[in-house]
């Protein structure tokens, strides 16, 4: 491996046409004696020359230095802007982010496409996931997570964004024509679309269920609110989801209502991890969210 302060030297020198010039021209102290020294070790290691003298304290690149130049003048030319965007934030780079469905979907798209107007080369990793879970945060799988998380631990920063709401949702044709809300038991005999048994997301609606006395003689489980949605606009089944409209989630073949029993809402978050390395890209996307209460 070549070391980078005799390339560094041996660039100061091929650029400035001589020892003097270069050890005039350096950024940093440097003496002529160390610079021949520089050069001199460069061109050991690799048994080339790389400069000629062609006049007093004048000095060009042979063939095998004018080559070895054209290689890494763009990088000794590039670095100080690139240290500058380094030290300012001012630089794109990769943002990967795990949301649950009805949020990538519903939440997301606004923020994404301001991110992309301030920021237009960095480059989005989006993840879809049913169980969102911090350990994605801890392990760097993810830089951010759009959910809404029961408890949030220590290590993990959060900033609420939205709210979800519960709703029930019914296949359109199933509805009253008086835009009121049917009684749960009056839907019993329909399937009923559920998440995975065993998800909190299943308890919950188990547990409403249970409060309004019902108990489905069918169930379908499904993976995520999306995947609901589309059964019940399919006339498959209902449901009970969460959505970020009070009034539940909108569908051409579809109607929803908000659940009266019990009134539930959930906050959402968009969470990271507290001892992350600074990420421009996340700072410029929290700065793209607008404030849920205004």
């Amino acid at each position: 491996m070549i070391d980078l302060h005799r390339l560094a030297g041996f660039h100061l020198v091929a650029t400035s046409g001589g020892y003097a010039r270069a050890a005039r021209a350096a950024p940093y102290p440097i003496t002529q004696p160390a610079l021949h020294q520089q050069v001199r070790k460069l061109e050991t290691e690799l048994d080339l020359q790389l400069l000629e003298r062609v006049g007093k304290d004048r000095m060009r690149p042979t063939p095998a230095g004018d080559e070895l130049l054209r290689f890494v003048e763009p990088f000794f030319r590039d670095l100080p802007a690139v240290i500058r965007r380094l030290q300012t934030g001012d630089f794109d780079g990769v943002l990967a982010i795990q949301a649950e469905s009805l949020l990538i979907r519903q939440l997301l798209p606004g923020w994404l496409v301001a991110l992309r107007r301030r920021r237009p080369n960095t480059e989005l990793r989006l993840e879809e996931v049913a169980q969102p879970d911090v350990e994605a945060l801890r392990t760097g799988r993810a830089d951010v997570m759009v959910a809404h998380l029961p408890e949030i631990p220590d290590d993990i920063a959060a900033q609420p964004v939205a709210e979800l709401h519960a709703a029930v949702v019914i296949p359109r044709e199933h509805a009253t024509k008086r835009r009121r809300a049917p009684r749960l038991t009056d839907l019993a005999e329909l399937t009923f679309l559920s998440y995975p048994p065993g998800s909190r997301q299943h308890t919950l609606q188990m547990q409403a269920l249970a409060l309004h006395g019902v108990d489905p003689q069918r169930t379908i489980a499904l993976d995520t609110a999306d995947s609901i949605l589309g059964f019940v606009e399919s006339g498959l089944g209902w449901s009970l989801v969460p959505s970020l409209q009070h009034s539940g989630p909108a569908g051409r073949r579809l109607t929803a209502y908000p659940l009266d029993r019990p009134k539930l809402s959930f906050p959402v978050v968009v969470a990271w991890r507290k001892d992350a390395p600074e990420n421009p890209m996340l700072d410029a996307l929290l700065e793209c969210m607008p404030d849920p209460k205004g």
